[in-house]
């Protein structure tokens, strides 16, 4: 089950993201023994030596995963001193027709459009009709920002940088449909969220952010936001294949990859794709052999991509930080720009080493079992990687000398500042957040910080003043104070220290015993009220009313959390069901409100209940026992969201 949570989690963003697809069913799969075959994608070997072996390398990972993970198919592109040393597809683009993957095969981008656009925006401040450092309500006339902090402007360097403080909420944006949506306008508008910290203060992943510039690119330029990437982005890198229009042209549509999660044997066809903010990635699509003209375009190094590639903030200055979109991730000494991208269905990744004028993108049309394709495609892009620029032989003398000093002060939980103060997707740090456990030798082990499912926990030694490097290891956090933590394994947001009454390790337990407690009253008050019965034991009408009304609040909390353990135990079924607002999650909310309402006259009813004394002493007190415990349930649904209101 915590391995499930973590999967959903890192899967939840457009980064686990919204977005959405049309003609969706289950349709049977071919043998995992397909997943191996290239499809019809050229391979094409520059540089020979290096070329021939990053093929090597990629020929054996690639089917292996996809096997191993039950991903239908998979795309691969490298590129380095300006040519396309390796392309290929892998796998089935649809697994009904058996539709190989190959080069020209389009795959919906998710959050990796971002980077589209944050040249789209660039662009415009080179023709002077966008400014980076100015107040984005000077621009908008419909609607505007809500003042939240006066004198605090949000600007387009805060939202490019992830910095806007804008509250994350993507639940039911997403239609199974894109001829049904809003436009990017109504919608940006209508589903502002909460402007939750002062901009510019902490990096936390925001896809309302990048939607909005998006809409600002409508505004001034005066065309829809796919056609200006059309014409002015994709365009000036020959990206003739992709889009970022919604719905999909025919000749698109035909010869899209279908995204997939598994399903017994096979497969069913992901929903939750599509939705208006297609600037944060929610529908766009690109093929491989685009990806690999925009890469070398990228390494260039012309002025919009020197521009996108610079730092523009760091929660730490001793850690990796944000260019506009791209993230910093360094290995093996190396600097490395990426950016990500997961939707249902859809998981891929783009990793640039400007100095070495290289570049990798990998793409996959399934989500794995458990959400595994995510997390395959940082481990594909690190297997290659770690192939053609090995981390150099460091003498033991360069080693820091680890610091002994007293470290109890980083100990605690911490909850990522991308986590929802206003809709259920809280619910999901109900069960799990990170945790810093201090030793006395002066190290950290913490659990839930690295993005390989399988690494839960990790050993940090301290080589400066709040600064870990990871023990056998190239990760590093570090604590720059205010009860924050920063990972280089995740730039583009940090954490924050959780108050000891909002951590799992107190939560979790009251939340189980609230639901236990309400669970056995659903089971046990029927069977008390027919022994009283037998027993001709009558209580007076107050009473049995006190009795009916637990009764149905513990049945109704029990249905709801049947609901949610249903929906938790999938990732993939989550990821979807997030953006589209699923019957199902819709439904939770409602049952947890009506078990409330159920359980409030539980309160007045216990002191009646011994002013009256209404049944026998131990009945009495089960009574109260059970409205405690079910206080403590409902406060921590409220805290986590999972009501109404």
């Amino acid at each position: 089950m915590k391995k499930a949570v973590i999967a959903a989690l890192a899967v939840l963003t457009l980064h686990a993201a919204p977005a959405h697809a049309d003609d969706l069913g289950a349709t049977a799969a071919r043998p995992a023994a397909a997943h191996g075959a290239a499809a019809h994608g050229a391979s094409a070997h520059g540089a020979s030596a290096h070329g021939d072996e990053l093929g090597a390398t990629i020929d054996r990972a690639v089917p292996a995963l996809l096997a191993e993970d039950k991903i239908p198919g998979a795309a691969v592109v490298v590129v380095e001193n300006g040519k396309t040393v390796f392309s290929k597809g892998y796998g089935l683009a649809d697994v009904g027709s058996g539709r190989p993957v190959d080069t020209a095969t389009p795959f919906l981008t998710g959050s990796l459009a971002k980077v589209f656009t944050a040249e789209a925006v660039l662009r415009l401040v080179r023709e002077g009709k966008l400014d980076l450092n100015t107040d984005v309500n000077r621009y908008l006339t419909t609607f505007k920002i809500e003042d939240t902090y006066p004198g605090r402007p949000v600007t387009l360097e805060h939202m490019l940088t992830y910095t806007a403080g804008f509250d994350d909420d993507i639940v039911g944006l997403a239609r199974e449909d894109p001829a049904t949506l809003p436009s990017l306008a109504e919608s940006v508008e209508a589903a502002q969220p909460r402007r939750v910290r002062p901009p510019g203060t902490l990096i936390a992943y925001d896809n309302y952010a990048l939607a909005l510039a998006g809409y600002l690119v409508e505004v001034a330029s005066g065309e829809p936001f796919a056609q200006y990437v059309a014409e002015h982005v994709f365009a000036a890198h020959g990206m003739t294949g992709s889009s970022a229009a919604l719905p999909h042209s025919a000749a698109i549509g035909t010869r899209l990859a279908h995204g997939y999660r598994p399903d017994g044997d096979g497969y069913a066809e992901q929903k939750g794709q599509y939705s208006p903010w297609t600037p944060s990635g929610t529908g766009p699509v690109v093929t491989p052999a685009d990806m690999a003209r925009y890469m070398i375009d990228q390494l260039k190094g012309d002025p919009i991509a020197r521009q996108m590639q610079e730092r523009h903030f760091t929660a730490d200055r001793r850690m990796p930080g944000m260019g506009y979109t791209l993230e910093e991730r360094p290995r093996n000494g190396r600097r490395i720009l990426y950016k990500d991208g997961d939707v249902p269905g859809y998981h891929n990744a783009m990793a640039l080493m400007p100095d070495q004028r290289f570049g990798v993108y990998v793409a996959f049309n399934g989500d794995g079992t458990s959400g595994a394709a995510a997390w395959d495609a940082q481990k594909l892009l690190t297997q290659i990687i770690d192939r053609r620029f090995p981390a150099p032989a460091a003498p033991t003398a360069s080693a820091p000398t680890p610091l002994t000093t007293d470290v109890s002060r980083y100990a605690g939980s911490y909850r990522s500042a991308r986590t929802s103060r206003s809709s259920l997707m809280k619910a999901s740090t109900l069960f799990f957040v990170p945790t810093v456990t201090a030793n006395p030798d002066g190290t950290l082990t913490t659990s839930g910080l690295s993005p390989d499912p399988d690494r839960s926990t990790q050993h940090w030694i301290q080589i400066a003043p709040g600064l870990f490097q990871e023990r056998d290891g190239q990760a590093r956090i570090s604590f720059p104070g205010d009860g924050t933590l920063v990972s280089s394994a995740l730039p583009s947001e940090v954490y924050e220290e959780v108050p000891w009454y909002d951590a799992p390790t107190l939560n979790v337990p009251l939340f189980a015993v609230g639901a236990l407690a309400l669970l056995l009253a659903a089971l046990g008050l029927p069977l008390a009220a027919a022994v009283r019965r037998v027993r001709r034991a009558r209580s007076p009408l107050p009473a049995r009313l006190a009795t009916l009304t637990a009764w149905i609040g513990g049945v109704l909390a029990t249905v709801f959390l049947a609901g949610f353990a249903l929906l938790m135990a999938d990732p993939n079924v989550l990821m979807a069901a997030l953006p589209l607002n699923s019957p199902l999650l819709a439904a939770l909310p409602v049952l947890a409100t009506l078990a409330l309402a159920f359980a409030v006259p539980m309160v007045p009813a216990v002191a009646v209940a011994w002013r009256a004394r209404w049944w026998s002493l131990p009945s009495r007190i089960a009574y109260t026992l059970l409205t405690l415990a079910a206080a403590a349930y409902f406060t921590i649904a409220f805290n986590y969201h999972l009501l109404l209101f």
